[in-house]
């Protein structure tokens, strides 16, 4: 009878330290996954301004400014301008 009872001791104390290994690896992780769910947020917030950094940087008048002032790009004159069309293919009619 003594030894059953050891036994079981013995047993009871391993489940208890099964748990509280198990608890304590739980809290770790949970931890880690409230750790990188912030990080998430924080990268989430990051690409926004991003985003709109990169809206702002390719706005028209931007581009054409950095064109006029470091590539001295201009507009042509109206007279030297050439619009290109289209001619229609076969079988396409004029709407």
């Amino acid at each position: 009878m003594l030894r059953i009872n050891l036994l079981l001791l013995v047993a009871a104390l391993l489940c208890a330290l099964g748990v509280v290994t198990s608890q304590h690896k739980a809290r770790k992780l949970f931890q880690t996954l409230e750790a990188e769910q912030e990080r998430a947020r924080q990268l989430d917030v990051e690409f926004g301004q991003l985003q709109l950094e990169l809206s702002t940087w390719a706005t028209p008048p931007r581009i054409e400014k950095i064109a006029r002032e470091k590539l001295r790009m201009r507009t042509p004159e109206a007279a030297r301008m050439l619009v290109a069309t289209r001619a229609p293919a076969a079988g396409e009619g004029r709407p």
